[in-house]
């Protein structure tokens, strides 16, 4: 997992004297930054400098392949700068892309970035990059974070164009409240820009950098929760406008006119919604005279959050559909087939379609009573047949529901399906950590009404991506015996689940990994609220296990899935 889809990593000033907002300079979307040299403006360091960027301070030196604690294989550096580097990284532990601040140990901001690391990871909230680790070791320290490679940087978004109204409360709604949750804590962000807001493929906002961005980078603030604040009506004025609302370009985004001062958004452009308007002015010029409603202004993200909730809600827009372009009818419809067009001035001529002519040669006559001959013939043969049927039937007195060929005793017809007995079912918990233990005996009562139903994740389909959960879950049934599998019913407690069922091995005893069960029994796919499957032969197995590696959303965020009812079948 990544901080972010592009390479780059959030690098702000150094001087925290006045607001972030006001003081950033431009980033360009693909990750690279160039420092503005403007009159009496020094270059700032501003969100994805590239290796290169001027550092104050020497940075540690190591390289591509390098190892943290036997563990952390760096391999690619992203940015340099006064004192510490940033790299993307693989927890070699675990299999997945992380990311990694580094600094000397003797850096003079190496225990405030601990600290607020570690600060950050007791937080644990899913809304928050998360951090992994924090560790000092052999004269470094460094800090592990999440890596997400399907979220996309809000500076990417806003270079596209200005947001909707919905997309636009969708962010000022999620932010601020993640960020009066943080405050809540003590956290703080102090760099909260365009380069540390993310937008995942399910359309939820994450933060990157709580508290450990500006610790790196040795931002303070006597109003930590106002900054925050003020930070959050910017990047709500960028999305409305596509403009950053102060005088110098920022982040791909050309700043407000100079010498106008800040102007609310629905001035800049045309259409923006007059609600959110009012909502950005609220937040940025929070110490005075707001939007034309003259309402208090939000000082705290707290306040944001609930001025952002007393708002009617915005639905998104509208889905668009496109006519389908007019049916235009062939030449040969119009009787038209094979007809040269007509020429400048000619009047066109209305044709009649004339049908072909019957078959009446010899040939064609030969041809007619061949196959009246042979529908003759056939209706002749299957009334015999049927007869014939209908005779046996009545002097045998009874009626032959199979059929079967004396001279291939193979070729009889398979006795129907019956359930087999199921003496005990149990969790599949190769971690060792159950889910819903006790819910287990649900799935086999016979009441397709009662379930074993999954914990709700956050965030990933596949058990919340957490490590104890990487080989998903489901339940093993005990026929009490070796038996002669012939097919499966499950019913689903939820369409759209990612799932397959094994068996183990004959000889098998209490099998508890996925090894464990070497024959498969349907592939691994998504299903619908019922998975059946009958095998062209039968498979002889005790322990047969309905296994779920994903599980579908349930339109909040969240997901989950389980099973309501399973039959084995003979």
């Amino acid at each position: 997992m990544a901080e972010r889809s592009t390479a780059a990593v959030d690098v702000a000033d150094n001087s925290g004297d006045e607001p972030l907002a006001a003081k950033a300079d431009e980033a360009t979307t693909d990750g690279t930054a160039e420092a503005q040299d403007t009159t009496g403006t020094k270059p700032q360091d501003t969100d994805g400098e590239h290796i290169g960027s001027e550092a104050t301070l020497p940075t540690p030196d190591l390289h591509s392949g390098h190892k943290l604690a036997r563990r952390y294989r760096l391999e690619e550096c992203v940015t340099r700068l006064d004192g510490f580097s940033s790299w993307r990284a693989v927890d070699e532990k675990l299999r997945r892309a992380v990311g990694v601040h580094l600094l000397p140990a003797d850096h003079p901001r190496a225990r405030s970035v601990l600290a607020a690391a570690r600060s950050s990871a007791l937080l644990g909230d899913p809304r928050f990059v998360q951090v992994l680790d924090a560790v000092e070791e052999d004269d470094l320290v460094y800090v592990v974070h999440e890596w997400l490679p399907d979220a996309t940087e809000l500076t990417s978004l806003l270079a596209a164009g200005p947001m909707d109204a919905h997309d636009a409360y969708q962010l000022v709604s999620q932010v601020s409240q993640a960020m009066a949750a943080a405050h809540r804590e003590g956290l703080a962000h102090l760099r909260l820009t365009p380069g540390a807001v993310l937008r995942s493929s399910t359309g939820q906002y994450r933060i990157r950098g709580l508290a450990v961005n500006a610790a790196l980078r040795g931002i303070t603030s006597d109003g930590p929760q106002r900054a925050d604040t003020e930070a959050i009506g910017a990047l709500l004025y960028a999305a409305l406008t596509q403009r950053w609302p102060y005088e110098t370009d920022a982040y791909g985004l050309s700043g407000l006119p100079k010498g106008v001062g800040l102007i609310a958004p629905d001035q800049v452009r045309a259409g923006v919604h007059r609600g959110l308007s009012e909502l950005a002015m609220r937040a940025l010029a929070n110490d005075g005279a707001t939007a034309s409603r003259q309402e208090q202004p939000c000082t705290t993200p707290d306040e944001l959050a609930k001025a952002v909730a007393a708002m009617p809600r915005i639905r998104p827009p509208e889905p668009t559909f496109t006519a389908p372009p007019e049916y235009q009818r062939t030449t040969y419809q119009r009787g038209t087939y094979g007809r040269p067009p007509a020429g400048p001035g000619a009047t066109p001529q209305p044709v009649i379609a004339v049908p072909p002519a019957p078959l009446q040669s010899r040939t064609g006559k030969v041809l007619k009573w061949a196959v009246s001959a042979l529908l003759i013939a056939a209706l002749g043969l299957g009334s015999w047949q049927l007869a014939e049927t209908l005779l046996h039937g009545k002097d045998s007195g009874t009626e032959d529901t199979t059929q079967t060929t004396p001279e291939n005793g193979d070729n009889r017809s398979r006795p129907a399906a019956k359930p087999l007995r199921i003496a005990d079912a149990t969790e599949f918990m190769p971690s060792g950590t159950g889910i819903s233990e006790k819910d287990v005996p649900k799935a086999i009562d016979g009441n397709p009404d009662s379930a074993w139903v999954t914990k709700r994740y956050l965030g990933y389909a596949n058990f919340g991506n957490l490590a104890p959960r990487r080989d998903g879950s489901g339940i093993v049934v005990d026929l009490g015996s070796v038996q002669d599998v012939a097919g499966i019913k499950a019913k689903m407690y939820r369409s759209g689940q990612k799932a397959e069922v094994l068996a183990a091995d004959p000889s098998a005893s209490a099998p508890s990994s996925l090894s464990d069960f070497p024959q498969r029994l349907t592939e691994l796919g998504t299903v619908g609220s019922d998975l059946k499957k009958t095998l062209s032969k039968p498979v002889r197995t005790r322990y047969v296990l309905i296994h779920i590696t994903e599980l579908p959303s349930d339109g909040t965020g969240g997901y989950r899935g389980g099973i309501s009812e399973i039959t084995v079948l003979s």
